[in-house]
C-alpha cells in the first residue's frame, strides 16, 4: 500500500484514496484519540469521514475492548484527567503507569459514562450552576442550555448513554426543601447532539432524595434514593433512556439498613449489582466479607444475595481504609485507599479464586493535596458532541 495516501494534506479529496473506506477507518481507529481530533481540523473532508457514525461507532468497539483506568483529580477552579491501562488479571507487585495525561477543564461536581463527563461551572454573579458535556480524549467541551426551572440551586445531573438509539442523554432535577427536609423536584431530560436540543419534563411518582452513586446499564440510568435528606437510601431509581420514564426499586426491609456510604454500582453481567461492607461504612482490615446484591427482577423487586468471605491474607494486603470502586467483568472487585488524595495503589480481590493483589500506581505524584477520583473501565469516545 502506498503510505504517502495517508499524509495530512488539506486538500486531500475523497477520490485520491485509492483504498476502501472500511480500510481507511481500521488505519484510524489504532491512533490515539487526541491524533483523531487533530485531523478532524485538517479539512472538511477529513472531519466528515472522522465524525461519521460508521468510524465513531467502530473507534467506540475497539474501546470497549480495551477499557482504561480514569484518574479524576479536582479542586474548586479546575478538573484534570489522567488515564492508563487497566489491568486484567494483574500478577503480584505489577505497576500501571499513568502517564497520559488527557485533558483539563475549568469545573467542580462531575458524573461520567461511555467517554463523556458532565461538571458544572459555578457562575458565582447568581449562585447558578452550567452544566458542560465534555470529552477527556478529545478535549472538547460544549455548554448545555439551561435547565427550565425556578430553582437555581441543589442540581444534580446523570448522563447516560442508550447503545441502541445512539444517544446520550443527560437527567437533571433541582432540590427543594419540604417540611424541614430536601426532596428531588422539576425532573428533565436532554438529549444531547439534537438541533434545538431543549429540556423535557419527566414524571416523578415517588418524592425522593437522589445521591451521588449512580451507574447507566443497557441504556438504564440507575441511582440510589432515598424518602428525604435525612432518610437512609432505601432504593433504586432506575430511568429508562429510551422511554424516559422513571422507575424505583425498594430493597428488602432487612437489606435497607445496611445501605451505607460503602456501596458501589457496578455492572454485573448486565444487571445492577450493589456491592458494600455489611459491618461498617467503609471497608477495613476488620472485614470478615463483602456482599453482592444482584437486581434479578426489577419489576418484582427481587434482588439477590451473594456474600464473598475474604481470605486471610486479607490483613495482610489491607492496611488502611479502603472503598469500592467497581467490579471489572464478574469476578474482580477493585478498591481503593479511602483518605489517600492521590492514590498510590489499587487492590484487586478475585471472588472466585480468592486472590488479593495489590497494583501499584505511578506517575501521578504531582497533584499530591488534591482530591481523586478512579473510575474503572473507561472507554476513549472521538464522538463529536
Amino acid at each position: 500500500m502506498n503510505v504517502s495516501v495517508l499524509t495530512f494534506s488539506p486538500h486531500l479529496e475523497r477520490s485520491s484514496l485509492p483504498i476502501p473506506d472500511d480500510l481507511v477507518f481500521e488505519i484510524f481507529s489504532r491512533l490515539p484519540s487526541k491524533a483523531i481530533a487533530r485531523c478532524c481540523c485538517i479539512s472538511k473532508f477529513w472531519a466528515s469521514m472522522l465524525r461519521s457514525q460508521d468510524f465513531t461507532e467502530l473507534f467506540l468497539t475497539k474501546s470497549f475492548a480495551h477499557p482504561q483506568l480514569l484518574f479524576v483529580f479536582k479542586d474548586d477552579r479546575e478538573i484534570v484527567f489522567f488515564s492508563s491501562p487497566q489491568p486484567e488479571n494483574p500478577e503480584e507487585n505489577s505497576y500501571v503507569v499513568a502517564a497520559n495525561h488527557l485533558a483539563r477543564f475549568p469545573g467542580r461536581e462531575f458524573s461520567c459514562t461511555t467517554g463523556f463527563l458532565c461538571y458544572g461551572v459555578n457562575l458565582i454573579r447568581n449562585c447558578e450552576f452550567e452544566k458542560v458535556i465534555c470529552n477527556p480524549s478529545t478535549g472538547q467541551a460544549l455548554t448545555l442550555p439551561r435547565l427550565n426551572s425556578r430553582l437555581r440551586v441543589g442540581m444534580d445531573s446523570y448522563l447516560g448513554y442508550d447503545s441502541i438509539a445512539k444517544e446520550f442523554k443527560l437527567l437533571s432535577m433541582n432540590s427543594s426543601r419540604v417540611t424541614d427536609r430536601w426532596i428531588s423536584k422539576e425532573h428533565q431530560v436532554l438529549t444531547l447532539g439534537t438541533k434545538n436540543s431543549s429540556w423535557r419534563l419527566v414524571e416523578c411518582c415517588i418524592p425522593h432524595y437522589t445521591s451521588r452513586k449512580w451507574l447507566c446499564i443497557s441504556g438504564v440510568l440507575y441511582y440510589t434514593a432515598s424518602v428525604n435528606s435525612s432518610s437512609l437510601n432505601s432504593m433504586v431509581a432506575c430511568f429508562d433512556l429510551r422511554s424516559e420514564k422513571l422507575s424505583f426499586v425498594k430493597f428488602m426491609e432487612t437489606f435497607s439498613r445496611t445501605m451505607h456510604h460503602s456501596t458501589t454500582l457496578v455492572n454485573y453481567d448486565g444487571k445492577l449489582g450493589l456491592i458494600m461492607s455489611r459491618s461498617s461504612r467503609h471497608v477495613s482490615q476488620a472485614n470478615k466479607s463483602l456482599e453482592l446484591w444482584v437486581l434479578r427482577d426489577a419489576a418484582k423487586h427481587e434482588w439477590s444475595k451473594h456474600v464473598h468471605v475474604l481470605p486471610p491474607s486479607w490483613k495482610d494486603v489491607v492496611t488502611e481504609t479502603m472503598r469500592i470502586i467497581g467490579m471489572v467483568g464478574t469476578s474482580e472487585i477493585v478498591l481503593s485507599p479511602s483518605f489517600q488524595y492521590v492514590p498510590t495503589y489499587i487492590i484487586y480481590f478475585n471472588i472466585e479464586s480468592k486472590r488479593i493483589r495489590k497494583v501499584g500506581i505511578q506517575g501521578l505524584e504531582a497533584f499530591l493535596g488534591k482530591r481523586s477520583y478512579t473510575y474503572l473501565n473507561y472507554v476513549e469516545n472521538v464522538k463529536f458532541i
